[in-house]
């Protein structure tokens, strides 16, 4: 590796237009299949847990790298903890392999630890997991994913061949993430699903839901509600995506009162019936009802899951972030985006 001179300062909103640049060069249209400025600015400046820390690096008056954290927030019992989720590793091209991402990374690290964040965690792919590892994450464990298929034999002949699937999206008959958490009496409901959980999690309250659902560019997250005469019983979140050479729904969240699987059950078949796609995925904690639910609904777990790494920037935190056990989440709060 030959190191060249970088300068590494925090990134400034005048920055826009060259990160996105280095964004594109090095990782391509990622999830959203395009970078524009309101998808960055929604990722990173909007969240209701504040502005990412950014930081970038530059050499010769050329940006050579970005490193993002977004900032997350997840209460346990009584307590609140601190997160950052590592997104965004971004070298351009010209730089890479010369140790532009790794004095990011510690700079970042202490700029983090000096701000009293709790703790780093990300979902890193093969590629970069042992880099990971090597800069004092722990590998917390693989988070289970659970799939219903739709169509087997089709499933299995295009999971088979990677031959290519249609293009074109699979139609969904239920309204936008944005037009269901504006009905009525949803926030009512939020605050009455809110569990009594001891494991960190997100806390699921209006203004986190409608800026990582509704707010969110080119993702197309859409949602059904379930309804009783007493007023709503759940809602539940999706999105439809291609996988390789299949389509897939993406369950996000099912939110329903604390042990209520039945309306988890009911939230499930509806989500099944408003996209005609290959099969549906989904994530829960184990404990809660709408695991339950998906377990009920004959989702089955598939080989292989999600790698969930965390790097503690403290000592004795609690619960416990590198534990697998100490941890409630959903693949809303993992998926990549």
């Amino acid at each position: 590796m030959n190191a060249v001179e970088v300068a590494v300062r925090p990134y400034r909103d005048s920055d826009e237009t060259r990160v996105l640049e280095v964004l594109e060069a090095s990782l391509g249209g990622g999830p959203a299949g395009r970078r524009p400025p309101e998808f960055f600015r929604w990722k990173h400046l909007a969240s209701p847990f504040g502005r990412s820390l950014m930081l970038v690096a530059e050499s010769d008056g050329r940006m050579a790298g970005l490193r993002a954290f977004m900032r997350w927030r997840f209460l346990a019992g009584d307590r609140v903890l601190h997160g950052v989720r590592a997104v965004d590793t971004a070298t351009h091209p010209d730089f890479q392999g010369k140790g532009v991402f790794q004095r990011l990374t510690l700079e970042a690290l202490d700029a983090l630890r000096a701000e009293g964040v709790d703790f780093v965690f990300n979902t890193p792919n093969a590629a970069s997991l042992q880099g990971y590892l090597k800069m004092g994450w722990s590998m917390v464990g693989k988070v289970p994913v659970r799939i219903r298929v739709h169509r087997p034999l089709r499933f299995i002949s295009r999971f088979r061949s990677r031959e290519a699937g249609s293009s074109v999206a699979p139609p969904v008959d239920a309204p936008s993430a944005a037009g269901a958490l504006s009905s009525r009496g949803i926030d009512r409901f939020l605050a009455e699903a809110a569990p009594e959980e001891s494991r960190l999690h997100t806390p699921r309250d209006a203004s986190y839901l409608r800026w990582r659902y509704a707010d969110a560019p080119l993702l197309g997250y859409h949602a059904v509600v379930a309804e009783e005469t007493d007023g709503t019983s759940g809602i539940a979140i999706f999105r439809v995506r291609p996988r390789d050479a299949l389509w897939e729904t993406t369950v996000s969240e099912v939110i329903v009162r604390p042990g209520d699987v039945s309306a988890g059950r009911r939230l499930l078949a509806m989500v099944r019936r408003a996209a005609n796609t290959d099969h549906l995925a989904c994530h829960f904690a184990e404990g809660t009802a709408a695991a339950a639910a998906a377990k009920r609904s004959l989702f089955v777990q598939a080989p292989r899951g999600m790698t969930f790494v965390v790097n503690p920037l403290r000592e004795r935190i609690l619960p416990e972030p590198t534990q697998f056990d100490s941890w409630a989440l959903s693949i809303g709060d993992l998926e990549v985006f």
